[in-house]
């Protein structure tokens, strides 16, 4: 019932410290995509100024609820079924989303309404956190990362690694500003947009 990710693993620790930066005057955070649940587990565990509220589709509740309860943690909250192109998300307000891993693997729909979404229930100033390999300039930042790329698109053509300059055009349209590009293990980034006051 509870699941595993080598990669969750592996990248939590670096993954928290941008977080411990970038959310440090927020409470309620909306995780995207949470997959197994380690991730979320491990942020509400570390940082317990925040309430964590998981979501993913719901074949993944039961591992999100595993990790939970194995902790005992008090801020996370039941994971919530969410799916990024059905309207309206069953969450009204929050001070920051949070989604790793997810962008490379959605269609290019999906991703568009993973911003339109973040953009209606983010509060003035709240930050999405996007982690994931990232393209610049339509180049790969690395071999490893074409590859991977490759590997996503033979598995499903609508997938493949995003460029951040189509990624920030999204957020912009959704009133999302570019706040900070941090460079992560693995060829990886942590991407922050902060919704502009209106």
């Amino acid at each position: 019932m509870k699941a595993y990710s080598e990669a969750c693993e592996r990248n939590k620790e670096p993954i928290l410290g941008v977080l411990r930066q970038e959310l440090q005057h927020a409470v309620e955070v909306l995780e995207i995509g949470s997959g197994t649940g380690q991730h979320g587990a491990f942020f509400a565990h570390q940082m317990p100024h925040l309430r964590w509220q998981p979501s993913d589709l719901r074949v993944h509740h039961a591992s999100i609820v595993a990790w939970s309860q194995e902790r005992a943690l008090t801020n996370i909250a039941p994971p919530l079924d969410l799916d990024v192109n059905h309207l309206p998300w069953p969450v009204t307000r929050v001070d920051a989303v949070f989604t790793a891993n997810t962008a490379h693997i959605m269609d290019w729909t999906s991703v568009i309404n993973l911003f339109g979404g973040t953009g209606r229930v983010l509060r003035e100033g709240g930050a999405l956190c996007l982690y994931g390999p990232m393209n610049y300039g339509g180049r790969y930042t690395s071999d490893s990362n074409a590859r991977f790329d490759e590997w996503l698109r033979r598995r499903d053509p609508t997938s493949g690694i995003r460029d951040l300059a189509a990624m920030d055009e999204l957020a912009q349209g959704a009133g999302l500003t570019l706040a900070a590009d941090h460079p992560m293990p693995a060829n990886n980034r942590l991407i922050v947009w902060r919704k502009a006051p209106v």
